[in-house]
C-alpha cells in the first residue's frame, strides 16, 4: 500500500502534470509545423527551383521490380525531400522554443526585480598619439 500513496504523490505533482501538458502541447505543435513546412513553405520554394515536389524528391538506389502490373520488390529509394522537410520542420520548431525560453527568462527577470542585460558601452574612440602612430605606420609600409 504504501508504494501506491507514494505514486499518487509523484503523479500528482506540479511538475510531472506540467510536463504532460508540455508533451501534448508539444505534438499539436509539431502538427502544426509539419503542415507549415509541407504545404506552405516547401511548394512556393519547390515552384522557385523548377516545379519539384519536395513531398516525391527521392533518390532511387533499387529500382522495384516488377513481373507484369504486379510488384515483386519495391523499390529502395532514398527520400530526400522528406529528410527536407524534417530539418526545416525542426528549424521553426527549435526557433520557436528559442523564443519562448528567451521570453520565460525575461519574464523571471522582471518578476524577481533584475534590471535587464545592458547592451555593452561603445569602446571610447583611442587617443589622438594612437591614431597619429597608426597612420604613420600605415605610411611607412607604403
Amino acid at each position: 500500500m504504501g508504494m501506491m500513496n507514494e505514486f499518487k504523490e509523484f503523479a500528482a505533482k506540479g511538475n510531472v502534470v506540467d510536463m504532460a501538458v508540455g508533451f501534448i502541447l508539444g505534438g499539436a505543435f509539431s502538427t502544426i509545423v509539419k503542415s507549415l513546412v509541407s504545404d506552405i513553405i516547401m511548394p512556393p520554394i519547390g515552384l522557385l527551383i523548377g516545379g519539384v515536389d519536395f513531398e516525391n524528391l527521392k533518390w532511387t538506389l533499387k529500382a522495384a521490380e516488377m513481373d507484369g502490373e504486379t510488384v515483386v520488390t519495391e523499390a529502395v529509394t532514398m527520400n530526400i525531400g522528406l529528410f527536407i522537410n524534417n530539418v526545416i520542420s525542426f528549424l521553426i520548431v527549435a526557433l520557436a522554443l528559442f523564443f519562448l525560453v528567451k521570453g520565460i527568462n525575461t519574464l523571471k527577470r522582471r518578476m524577481e526585480g533584475e534590471p535587464e542585460p545592458e547592451a555593452p558601452a561603445e569602446t571610447p574612440p583611442p587617443p589622438r598619439e594612437q591614431v597619429l602612430l597608426e597612420e604613420i605606420r600605415d605610411l611607412l609600409k607604403k
